[in-house]
């Protein structure tokens, strides 16, 4: 099932959150995750390129998981974000200016499991990819170029962060 739905959930997801005004997405509506749209520049044209991830709040960072539900190839997003780590990230709403890095080592295999707790279906994801590694990623919000300071205030991420949190408790999902 994850893998039929693993083809199909990009343009739903693309279609509702068009529909919503960047609100919501089915797969958040249908799993009670937040769901974030992603906007990178393409490796190749340089144009933006929008698209759905999970990507669990970490503090002030974000941290998707290019793991392509599991397919022996990487994500277009993984490949454009190792060109131009600069993206936009849409989260309920909230637009944030945000900075991508891999994780490695422990890092990676930590938030890796948290992604397991939050999303079950991650358990197979290594199995189901072969040889491919799943990159681990951080975003973390960039700083206002003069400023020092970060695009957004991290007060206004607080409630988001914690209405996930509670909304993953309410799943059994345990953080």
């Amino acid at each position: 099932m994850a893998k039929l739905y693993g083809r199909i959930q990009q343009p739903l997801d693309r279609i509702v959150y068009r529909l919503t005004a960047g609100r919501a997405t089915l797969s958040s509506w249908l799993s009670g995750i937040e769901i974030s749209m992603l906007t990178t520049t393409g490796a190749k044209t340089g144009r933006p390129r929008p698209l759905p991830v999970l990507a669990r709040p970490d503090g002030d960072a974000l941290i998707p998981i290019a793991s392509t539900f599991g397919r022996p190839y990487h994500p277009s997003w993984y490949h454009n974000l190792r060109v131009n780590p600069h993206a936009t990230v849409v989260t309920a709403g909230v637009s944030r200016n945000l900075t991508a890095h891999e994780l490695r080592g422990a890092e990676r295999q930590r938030c890796y499991a948290r992604a397991e707790e939050i999303f079950p279906p991650f358990t197979q994801y290594p199995r189901w990819a072969g040889k491919r590694r799943i990159p681990v990623l951080r975003l973390q919000p960039t700083a206002t170029q003069g400023t020092g300071q970060t695009g957004t205030a991290l007060t206004s991420l607080l409630p988001l962060a914690q209405a996930q949190s509670e909304r993953h408790r309410s799943y059994g999902y345990n953080e």
